[in-house]
């Protein structure tokens, strides 16, 4: 089964070239929406006194992100685009893999549902303790809403990853017992 696929890439515009490098990147976005499986793409902008620019092309899956990568299209759109930036840094990402360590062989999925378990149930009870009451009289379907609406990007990019890197070494300890815990049974 494919899952979408995610092509991260950082540019850094050339001096003075900020400007065209914009519209450059907006009519290669133009471009990629004519492929089929693209998803969507987005652009970061750098903090004031950067110029390293970050583009994000999401897929339907590898393959169709391979068939845009390696497109006449994209090839000529790239072209153009010389002079305005200097040699890309691009990285892919593939479903939940990339919380547990960019170019590391992801761990088992057992171990990944408790890492995100770990994260989702302590910021979930704070959440549920602090804006229970004033939710309750919401019906099922707006409360869950509004808590997924608030808690999802909370969970993506603040807690999901604090409990990735504190939990590292179990993530991804190759020598671990069957259970996936060390030491022994008291």
């Amino acid at each position: 089964m494919n899952q979408p696929v995610t092509l991260m890439v950082a540019r850094r515009v050339a001096a003075g070239q900020y400007d065209a490098f914009l519209v450059w990147l907006r009519e290669g976005e133009a471009l990629a929406t004519g492929y089929p499986g693209y998803l969507g793409s987005g652009v970061l902008t750098p903090p004031p006194g950067d110029n390293l620019v970050q583009i994000i092309f999401r897929f339907a899956c590898p393959q169709t992100l391979d068939e845009w990568e390696h497109s006449d299209t994209r090839r000529l759109w790239l072209e153009r685009g010389q002079g305005l930036f200097e040699a890309p840094q691009a990285r892919r990402a593939q479903g939940m893999d990339d919380w547990f360590g960019a170019g590391l062989q992801p761990p088992p999925r057992w171990k990944q549902s408790i890492a995100v378990w770990l994260a989702f149930f302590p910021i979930s009870l704070l959440f549920n303790a602090a804006f229970g009451d004033y939710l309750a009289h919401l019906p099922l379907l707006p409360r869950i809403l509004l808590s997924t609406l608030i808690l999802t990007p909370v969970m993506v990019c603040v807690f999901i990853p604090l409990i990735t890197r504190a939990l590292k070494g179990w993530l991804h300890n190759a020598s671990s017992r069957a259970n996936g815990w060390r030491g022994s049974a008291r």
